[in-house]
């Protein structure tokens, strides 16, 4: 399963992630059932963390990789901040969000559930964009190591990954 690969530049409040892109895997899993998906995080060395929906504010974690995986119902998310694309996601589709990605829900269907994941040990704060934060951010972001395993496909993290989708960094 080769997956669709964003990356994204830092806009001054959203400082998204120098190194490793945003990777979107389309019709991962099937759909309805948010235990599969949290077997196949946990399977992959990511512990699934929650069950919810996305917040419908900009936000990001500045200390920790997120995985979601749309397990019900259907969202538009908007991924890199306030200049990013909008992405439809169906149940199915995973997304994984390298430490600073900033994300957002624009709309949603009623019946949508969202499994989160973090590697192992991660204890993400949630950072909202504001200047205030961008520095201390920034920071963060540097010191969080690179996921060991690919929370999808269980190999190792891409460390060439495919040629970019879409490249927002310009």
């Amino acid at each position: 399963m080769t997956p669709e690969v964003l990356r994204f530049a830092d806009d001054g409040r959203i400082p998204n992630n120098p190194r490793l892109p945003a990777l979107l895997y389309r019709a991962a899993l099937p759909p309805g059932d948010p235990a599969t998906a949290e077997a196949l995080f946990a399977r992959n060395g990511w512990p699934p963390a929650w069950r919810n929906g996305i917040h419908p504010f900009h936000h990001y974690h500045p200390n920790a990789h997120e995985a979601l995986a749309i397990a019900r119902g259907q969202v538009s998310v908007q991924l890199g901040g306030a200049a990013g694309p909008t992405l439809s996601l169906a149940a199915g589709d995973v997304v994984v969000l390298p430490a600073g990605v900033g994300h957002r829900n624009l709309g949603a269907s009623a019946d949508l559930l969202v499994v989160g994941a973090y590697p192992p040990g991660a204890v993400p704060e949630q950072f909202t964009g504001s200047e205030e934060q961008h520095a201390e951010a920034l920071s963060a972001i540097d010191m969080v190591e690179d996921p060991v395993t690919d929370p999808v496909t269980g190999g190792p993290w891409p460390s060439e990954p495919p040629p970019s989708v879409g490249d927002f960094s310009a």
